[in-house]
């Protein structure tokens, strides 16, 4: 059983930075593909980044490319979200997620078998 907890979420003035992490316990992290994801009252998981086992490939939705980026530490267990130029809409709950198998899409909810409980993250104007 794969557990993964999100931490460093909290208020943010507009343009400010924050960094999330998840720490995993359990399994072999270092095989895992990692994802983050967001989602508001309403609306459903937005897909934000994914980082391969090794680190080495990220991929990222276009509402938060160039301001966002995935990265892990395997020695570590865990795997981080660096957020800057904040925006408002950046407003919402954040989750890692973790995929234990291939998936032709990384972006999906379904290609991952793991969640975390989720992180605040919020944006002031």
């Amino acid at each position: 059983q794969v557990q993964l907890v999100e931490s460093g979420g909290g208020l943010v003035q507009v343009g400010g930075s924050l960094r999330l992490s998840c720490a995993a316990s359990g399994g072999t992290f270092s095989s895992y593909v990692m994802g983050w994801f967001r989602q508001t009252p309403g609306k459903e998981r937005e897909f934000l980044a994914r980082i391969i086992s090794s680190g080495g490939t990220t991929y990222y939705a276009d509402s938060v490319n160039g301001r966002f980026t995935i990265s892990r530490d395997n020695a570590k267990n865990t795997v981080y979200l660096q957020m800057n130029s904040l925006k408002p809409e950046d407003t919402a709950v954040y989750s890692c997620a973790a995929s234990l198998r291939y998936s032709a899409r990384y972006s999906r909810e379904s290609a991952y078998d793991y969640w975390g409980q989720g992180t605040q993250v919020t944006v002031s104007s």
